[in-house]
């Protein structure tokens, strides 16, 4: 009966509500007791890059190169300095591979300077020089490349890429036109990308072209900007600065000239397309230049007014974001620099050196496009399979010279591309010529 008492001394009611409660806590416990481990939780994957289709092309081509018997020429490991020869497996060979062009890299006065600016600055100058990483050698490095080029100032970057990306992306914007001429460097076209500007190739050396697109564009652009390269790094000729001017003054556009295979090349003293053409530096608002070529070292620079280098110095986020040129850099370049000043006869060697070389190619019959000779020599092949093989029939003649494929170059414009330097040999031009010409003709043999 509700409300009575059992014999336990509780109310019914407290009797059901505590069976209640001990049963809950039975199962509870039952249930605890009989829990089994839980399923391992699947842990985060990053994502696989294999698929993605740009691995997958990559994939397939390897997959052809050995099918074909073709071996990858690049990425091969090299040991040594590298002058008119290199060390590959520790076998000496003919070297056309980099682009040492005056013979500095491994002058013992440029690694001295390295050396010495290691042991007072360290290896690195630890910050943006805008915040903290701003060392002498900056200056003087800069002031040297100014009075190299002919200009009031001169800025200098650790990348010679990041130079033409950060220099046009801080320059131009999205009403602003770029017209780049079809063979400019990947990082003049990264540069126009970037800026979001419109972008326009133009053919190759046709300044009749870039004229016309000029004379039907100009009025609806703000800016313009014309990029053209000194000396072009796929098939070695140059454009006609003269007119380029009389065409950007015409139609208030801004020349940008990059002088990355140009700068210790061109002109009797090395001083670029400008003096190799009779033109005043001045007329060209931006001049452009690598540190890792004729001058040794690693990283860019722009030259120009001094105006232009203070637009830069504040704003070019390559420069503003990124840390300072390292002390060896700095120092192997400036001195390098002093050296290529002082010893005219190293650019006159590589001039001659580069007229011998066109001229032992063409008398084998090699398509040497419209190079002139300077320190890039491309031998025209055509097919891409037929580049590779043939470089690797070179190397194995103790001859390095790298191939250049699509998408590089054209389609059907796969080529060997020769760096000539002031280290060769006549003997070994023409024996490069000579077995390059020997093996093209039994690669088209089939032998």
């Amino acid at each position: 009966m509700s409300g009575s008492r059992g014999i336990d001394g509780l109310s019914d009611t407290d009797k059901t509500r505590l069976i209640a409660d001990l049963k809950a806590r039975a199962k509870a416990k039952s249930a605890r007791a009989a829990e089994v481990e839980p399923a391992a939780v699947a842990q985060p994957k990053a994502f696989d890059f294999t698929q993605l289709s740009a691995h997958k092309q990559l994939r397939m081509m390897r997959a052809l190169g050995e099918m074909a018997g073709i071996v990858d020429p690049f990425f091969k490991l090299h040991d040594g300095i590298p002058g008119g020869t290199i060390l590959t497996g520790n076998v000496s060979h003919i070297n056309f591979g980099t682009y040492n062009y005056v013979g500095l890299n491994g002058d013992k006065r440029v690694m001295a300077a390295a050396k010495a600016a290691i042991d007072r600055y360290g290896t690195s100058v630890s910050a943006s020089r805008v915040v903290a990483g701003e060392r002498a050698f900056h200056r003087e490095l800069e002031t040297a490349l100014a009075r190299f080029t002919g200009t009031e100032a001169a800025l200098a970057f650790v990348s010679g890429h990041a130079t033409n990306v950060s220099a046009i992306g801080c320059l131009m914007g999205p009403r602003d036109l770029i017209l780049a001429d079809s063979l400019a460097h990947n990082s003049i076209i990264e540069g126009a990308r970037l800026s979001g500007a419109t972008r326009v190739a133009f053919p190759h050396n046709d300044l009749d072209s870039l004229e016309d697109m000029l004379a039907r564009a100009r009025d609806r652009h703000e800016r313009v900007l014309i990029a053209v390269e000194g000396l072009y790094s796929m098939d070695g000729d140059c454009p006609d600065l003269a007119r380029l001017i009389e065409i950007k003054t015409r139609y208030g556009a801004w020349l940008m000239v990059d002088e990355a295979h140009a700068s210790g090349v061109l002109g009797a003293t090395g001083r670029g397309i400008a003096e190799e053409q009779g033109i005043d530096p001045a007329a060209i608002e931006i001049w452009m230049g690598t540190l890792s070529k004729s001058f040794a070292s690693a990283g860019g620079y722009i030259a120009g007014t001094q105006a232009l280098i203070d637009i830069l110095k504040a704003g070019a986020p390559g420069f503003v974001f990124s840390v300072g040129l390292s002390p060896a850099q700095g120092a192997a370049a400036l001195k390098a620099l002093e050296i290529i000043e002082a010893e005219p006869q190293r650019v006159a060697r590589l001039r001659a050196n580069g007229r011998t070389f066109l001229a032992a190619a063409k008398a084998e019959g090699l398509d040497t496009g419209t190079a002139i000779g300077a320190s890039v020599v491309p031998v025209i092949i055509g097919d891409s399979s037929f580049a590779v093989s043939l470089s690797n029939r070179l190397d194995a003649r103790g001859i390095s010279v790298l191939p250049i494929i699509f998408p590089a170059v054209p389609e059907k414009q796969a080529r060997l591309r020769f760096f000539i330097t002031s280290e060769h040999t006549e003997s070994q031009l023409a024996t490069a010529a000579k077995v390059t010409a020997e093996e093209l003709a039994q690669l088209k043999l089939g032998v």
